[in-house]
């Protein structure tokens, strides 16, 4: 057991040994933004025993902010103390030095910085050319920076070659592992108005540990739709935004955007382009972290399935929001054929027990192609005040003898124009 012990501590020896062989050295650092320093106040009343000893001592204190001792927070920084957490969408910053620890010139100096990630492996290094000489007590520096796009465990390998004056070709490297964690949490919900438009909203949850500052987050539409914010208040001329001035989400907070997003004209005509799963938008996200440190988050491409309307889809192009008892208005209907046939329509308008159509029941509409719009304008009145909703409207394809009904379409506010306001 003796003799295996001194086998052991030699070959340690031996190791350590060969590892101070080499003429260089080399030192990583992470570079970040420092801190405030933090102090823990300690107060008593003027009746107990220390009387005005710790007050005195605190104003003494040059890391307390003056005329405010009591405070935690100081005005002064620290300096990271430890690696950190590096959360994905933030940059990767980091300082490598080589020092020559020796007395003699080195030649031929070779650093190279690869950040291997579970998918790839990527190249740092600003140069990739040798440097020519190192004289004694010189340093080569470099400083490299790369914007996280992955999670998960990420490897900082640090290589370095040289010559020594008698021509021996050495080379050695580090390794550096850390992980990358996320910083927030997304979900997106979608819904459908009877119109062509889509309603999202996103929740956007702070899992660190820190409070954050939302710089920006807005919705990046694909092609086929033109989007519209609908997080700000408008007062007057400018707009403010719904969650203040201060724009800060905290630790675990969750906070809601909605946008509103409209097909543009030429895909809005075409029925059969929207159908199946169509691809919204992606959501780009910036914020800040302690002393600015900026952090930046672009989803994948947000889909939803698209609704289905089957052969013929009925929508309100025009509709008001208020209306007179016993007194006509007017709709206008949009009717689309999403069917890959041309049909042959008839409009047919039954009277429900609030709602009365005005007009003919029975129209023809004539033929409409695949994907083809027909715009109708509609008058009706209603005996009931109060919400009631549009419904009776049917549709029969003569081609196919088939009858497609729609209740239900829209609703309306109905009042009594002769009612006081007072009464």
């Amino acid at each position: 057991m003796q003799v295996k012990g001194q086998s052991s501590a030699a070959d340690k020896m031996d190791v350590s040994q060969a590892k101070q062989e080499h003429l260089l050295a080399l030192k990583v650092m992470r570079l970040t933004k420092p801190t405030l320093f933090t102090n823990m106040p300690v107060t008593c009343e003027d009746r107990d025993l220390p009387g005005d000893l710790f007050i005195r001592l605190m104003k003494d204190d040059p890391s307390t902010v003056k005329g405010a001792e009591t405070l935690i927070l100081g005005e002064m920084l620290t300096l990271p103390q430890n690696f950190g957490n590096i959360f994905l969408g933030e940059t990767f910053s980091s300082y490598i030095s080589v020092h020559n620890d020796s007395n003699q010139v080195v030649k031929d100096i070779l650093v190279k910085a690869d950040l291997q990630t579970s998918s790839q492996r990527l190249n740092l290094s600003a140069s990739n050319s040798a440097v020519s000489e190192l004289k004694p007590e010189c340093c080569i520096d470099d400083v490299i920076h790369h914007e996280v796009k992955e999670i998960g465990t990420h490897i900082l390998v640090c290589a370095v070659s040289y010559t020594t004056q008698t021509g021996e070709k050495l080379y050695f490297r580090k390794f550096f592992k850390f992980q990358v964690l996320k910083p927030l949490d997304v979900k997106t919900k979608f819904y459908n108005a009877e119109t062509d438009e889509v309603f999202l909203e996103a929740q956007i949850q702070n899992i660190t540990t820190s409070p954050m500052f939302m710089e920006k987050v807005s919705l990046e539409p694909s092609m086929m739709y033109n989007v519209t914010e609908l997080n700000n208040v408008s007062a007057g001329i400018e707009s403010e935004s719904t969650f203040g001035r201060m724009s800060y989400l905290q630790p675990l907070d969750t906070r809601q955007y909605l946008y509103c997003l409209k097909p543009k004209p030429e895909f809005a005509e075409k029925a059969g382009v929207i159908k199946g799963v169509t691809v919204i938008g992606k959501l780009d996200i910036v914020w800040k972290t302690n002393l600015g440190e900026r952090g930046r988050l672009q989803t994948s491409q947000l889909q939803r399935m698209a609704p289905g309307y089957g052969d013929v889809r009925l929508s309100l192009e025009l509709i008001p929001d208020t209306v007179s008892l016993e007194e006509p208005f007017d709709i206008t209907c949009k009717i689309t054929n999403c069917s890959e046939r041309t049909m042959d329509l008839v409009l047919e308008m039954c009277n429900t027990r609030s709602v009365h159509w005005c007009g003919v029941s029975g129209r023809q509409l004539g033929k409409l192609s695949p994907s083809a719009s027909l715009s109708i304008p509609l008058k009706l009145l209603s005996s009931v005040q109060g919400l009631q909703s549009i419904s009776g409207l049917r549709l029969t394809d003569t081609f196919l003898k088939r009858t497609y009904e729609y209740d239900d379409i829209a609703q309306v506010c109905v009042v009594c124009p002769y009612t006081s306001p007072e009464s």
